[in-house]
């Protein structure tokens, strides 16, 4: 099972930049699918960005489309989200989780601590 850590988090402020790290341990498979999501006070966690391990293929939520990417270095096991044009609603902490993708549905099992991203306006 991969285990994902994060790391990046931080305050900055609005129109500012910040990139988040996810460092993934165990064994990736083919359908092995990083993805960032956000819980803001309050606010229910929603999906931000995913990455499959193989082939790189990604998707936004269209909040954060254009102004967020998420890559991956596969020599370091590692998967970034480069935030940039940050704003107040973006403040969270983001979780960086590991999964799979099964047909065409994502499910992930296992998560990381969080990072609080903090934006001021």
């Amino acid at each position: 099972q991969v285990r994902p850590v994060e790391s990046g988090g931080g305050l900055v402020q609005t129109g500012g930049s910040l990139r988040l790290s996810c460092a993934a341990s165990g064994r990736t498979y083919s359908n092995s699918v990083l993805g960032w999501f956000r819980q803001a006070p309050g606010k229910e966690r929603e999906f931000v960005a995913r990455c499959m391990w193989s082939g790189g293929i990604t998707y936004y939520a269209d909040s954060v489309k254009g102004r967020f990417t998420i890559s991956r270095d596969n020599t370091k096991n590692t998967v970034y989200l480069q935030m940039n044009n940050l704003k107040p609603e973006d403040t969270a902490v983001y979780y960086c989780a590991a999964g799979y993708k099964m047909g065409s549905s994502y499910q992930y099992d296992s998560w990381g601590q969080g990072t609080q991203v903090t934006v001021s306006s």
